[in-house]
């Protein structure tokens, strides 16, 4: 519990230097893998401040993107206090405003160590795990479309289809907002929808990374499942990749998402033993 000498607070913007120092200078510093650095999300809800004397120890974000899921975005702590007595003060201080606006889905992916040993002490489940994989220049068919399908570069004008998209073919734990989608798009080196007769049926979008791309999004709608598309746009990416002689694509899925690591299987990627646990918990 919180000490004479500390205190709990809503982080607001004028905290940014004093978490930013808590991020790059403290050993203990959990991150999402997001699409907007941690101080981006300064002033949103569940952002809350561990304090003495006015010196920044703690930290703890997890504000709701999209609306009903809270990933946990950021948990800092300096060497002043122990992990168990920061996440227990702003934890209890997040679950009890998230509790006030109506509940959420709050999820975390355990990146280090220290972060996996303190939540499987905490009332998270562990529900899955992303595992990752690469692909390293291995030869691919090109993609094989059935008749009236096409692919084409994802436009910004096809952003709101693309995120009924990922909504129609993920669990909600894992959607994608369009705000965050259109960070994503800012990003991409190659974004690609595959369409039939003007409706988008799937995309993916991939950022750059030192010796080729990031696969970061795959998504193809419920009612399109099953008929190789997710492969083709797979397929597409490393053919474009190849051609500007990149050497390595990477992605990351669910450990439990067979349909997802069957098509990448089938592309020559290759799980490289990295995986991390998902934790999640349920506020109502």
């Amino acid at each position: 519990m919180i000490g004479l000498n500390l205190q709990a607070r809503p982080a607001g913007l004028q905290d940014r230097q004093a978490i930013s120092s808590l991020i790059f200078y403290e050993n203990h510093a959990h991150r999402h893998l997001d699409w907007r650095h941690p101080l981006d999300w300064l002033g949103s809800p569940y952002f809350w401040l561990m304090e003495e004397n006015g010196r920044a120890l703690a930290a703890l974000a997890c504000p709701p993107d999209p609306p009903g899921i809270a990933w946990m975005r950021l948990f800092a702590f300096g060497g002043q206090v122990s992990a168990v007595e920061a996440w227990s003060s702003l934890w209890e201080l997040a679950r009890g405003e998230i509790a006030r606006r109506g509940g959420a889905q709050v999820a975390v992916i355990a990146m280090q160590g220290w972060m996996r040993e303190l939540l499987a002490r905490t009332e998270f489940d562990r529900l899955q795990s992303v595992v990752m994989l690469e692909w390293k220049g291995r030869p691919v068919l090109g993609p094989s479309l059935p008749t009236g399908v096409s692919l084409r570069p994802l436009a910004e004008s096809d952003l709101p289809a693309a995120e009924q998209v990922d909504a129609e073919a993920f669990d909600p734990l894992w959607h994608i907002s369009l705000d965050n989608l259109r960070r994503a798009f800012s990003q991409a080196i190659v974004a690609t929808v595959i369409e039939s007769q003007g409706h988008v049926l799937g995309y993916q979008l991939s950022t750059g990374k030192p010796l080729g791309a990031h696969l970061a999004r795959l998504a193809v709608r419920k009612e399109a499942q099953g008929f190789g598309l997710g492969a083709a746009l797979v397929a597409d990416l490393v053919g474009q990749m190849r051609r500007r002689g990149a050497a390595l694509i990477t992605v990351n899925t669910q450990n439990d998402n067979h349909a997802s690591l069957a098509v990448y299987r089938k592309m020559g990627f290759l799980r490289t033993g990295e995986e991390y646990p998902v934790f999640r918990y349920y506020v109502n």
